[in-house]
Order: structure tokens, then sequence, then C-alpha cells
């Protein structure tokens, strides 16, 4: 998945902004303003911080190599992911993004996820 396919996959969500809170090179997806997605522009390989269930992290850790602490991140809660090149096929990687995307729902008030809903 390249950057484009993953900026489009991930801004097509409901309730998803991006932004640059970083500065201009650090690309950041967030659900009712919370962080789920982000990656540096100017990163080669092309790479993605994924905020992560923990047991389910180390797991995907021990098995691909792709997949590392994540980079600048809560170490127990994020992975960043090589997209870039990879052996990891698409699928898994929107299976990771949605995953993420999802935790950060579950971890709302009530009050947004009732608004996300609403959306």
């Amino acid at each position: 998945m390249d950057i484009e396919s993953f900026r489009e996959y991930c801004i097509e969500k409901k309730g998803v902004t991006e932004e640059f809170p970083f500065g201009p090179d650090t690309l950041v997806f967030k659900v009712m303003g919370k962080m789920f997605a982000l990656t540096g522009l100017d990163n080669y390989p092309f790479r993605v911080n994924l905020k992560c269930d923990p047991d389910y992290a180390e797991e995907l850790r021990e098995r691909y190599e792709e997949v590392t602490p994540g980079y600048h991140m809560n170490k127990k809660l994020w992975n960043t992911v090589v997209f870039e090149p990879s052996t990891i096929k698409d699928p898994i990687l929107r299976k990771w993004i949605d995953d993420s995307y999802t935790l950060i729902i579950a971890s709302l008030p009530k009050k947004l996820k009732i608004e996300l809903e609403s959306l």
C-alpha cells in the first residue's frame, strides 16, 4: 500500500480528519479529535504508526519483521509498520488501520460516540 492509498483509505472513514500538528512533514489522522494513524511524509521506507491492542502488538512484532514498537510513541500501545516496500498484503494493512480506528472509537466518551454515529 502506497501513501496515497493509505491516505484515501483513512480519510474515507467516518469522523476522520487529517492534520499536521507536529509540523509539515508528519501527517496525522484523527477520529473525533483522537489520533489513530500517523506517518512522516519524508520517510523512506514508507511507514505508519498505528494503535494496537498490547498483546496483539507483541504478536505482530514477533510475526512480521516490518512491525516494530511505535517510533516516538507508547511502545506498548503503538506499532510502526513498514507499508512499502513490504511483504504484508494490503488487506492485512487495511485491517490494522481499521483496528487502530476501532480502538480509538472504543475509548471515546459517550457524547463523542453519539456524535460520530450521527455523521
